[in-house]
């Protein structure tokens, strides 16, 4: 299981301190890279297709600070954020872990009621109901149709985007039978729209809670292939040896060593 906390700084994302701490098994995850930069670089998560809805939804169009899956690592850290993403790839290699689609969430979907607020509008859902009620940044549009309520039977998709440029970030929701709707997104009814907040304060979060219970295809899962004894070994015992060069050269701290060496340790009694 891997744990991403959010960070205690005050000014952190809205969207990241509604989510709070998130759990990832080990199976959802299909991989991970360290993106180097000027100053640092980031870590980024990549989950299985189905695993998890935000994740889904956001389509990797969510950046730091609001995406758990992609963490901003100071200069001073890119060493240990290096052996941290191969330990994880390595781990992934152990374990046999599948890369394909999931058949059903492997973390836990956004709880309803929820809510969030952006822009020209809120939108709410109960786990039957979405409802979009409109701001004073509304159209006249808008105002005039006053709140929009809908059936979650009768929705059929739900899109994320966030704000860039001079473009709109947008929630909007699919309707069964209704003709994708060709109408900029301030005077779209299905749409709540935002031009100023980059991610739409905790708006993914609800377009999560709707895609997580809206039916979906179950995917054929390919078959793992059993482990094999001798490449778990080596596999191993070539961390163990990496480890104790990255604690002599201080990359480690000694805590982090003592516990990625017992992880290590565990793993190979585990095979």
């Amino acid at each position: 299981m891997l744990r991403i906390v959010p960070g205690s700084d005050k000014d952190i994302d809205e969207l990241r301190r509604t989510l709070g701490e998130v759990r990832v098994p080990l199976e959802a995850i299909a991989g991970v890279a360290f993106e180097p930069a000027r100053k640092g670089g980031h870590l980024r998560l990549r989950l299985r297709k189905g695993a998890d809805a935000l994740f889904d939804v956001a389509a990797g169009a969510l950046g730091p600070p609001a995406d758990p899956y992609r963490l901003a690592v100071p200069k001073a850290r890119v060493g240990a954020a290096e052996y941290f993403a191969d330990e994880i790839r390595d781990t992934l290699t152990v374990y046999q872990t599948p890369g394909g689609p999931c058949d059903d969430y492997l973390l836990p979907v956004p709880d309803v009621p929820i809510s969030a607020s952006a822009g020209d509008g809120a939108a709410l859902f109960d786990g039957e109901r979405v409802r979009l009620e409109w701001t004073g940044w509304a159209s006249t549009e808008k105002e005039k149709a006053g709140p929009q309520e809908f059936p979650l039977s009768d929705v059929s998709g739900v899109e994320w985007k966030p704000q860039s440029g001079m473009g709109y970030g947008t929630l909007r929701f699919r309707i069964k039978g209704e003709a994708p709707s060709a109408r900029p997104p301030q005077k779209d009814l299905r749409c709540v729209s935002w031009g100023i907040q980059r991610f739409g304060g905790a708006t993914a979060l609800v377009a999560a809670a709707v895609l997580a219970r809206l039916p979906r295809e179950q995917p054929e899962l390919p078959a793992a292939p059993p482990p094999v004894a001798d490449d778990v070994h080596d596999a191993v015992l070539r961390r163990l040896a990496e480890l104790g060069q990255l604690h002599r050269s201080g990359v480690l701290t000694d805590e982090e060593f003592a516990t990625a060496k017992q992880a290590m340790i565990r793993r190979l009694q585990e095979s």
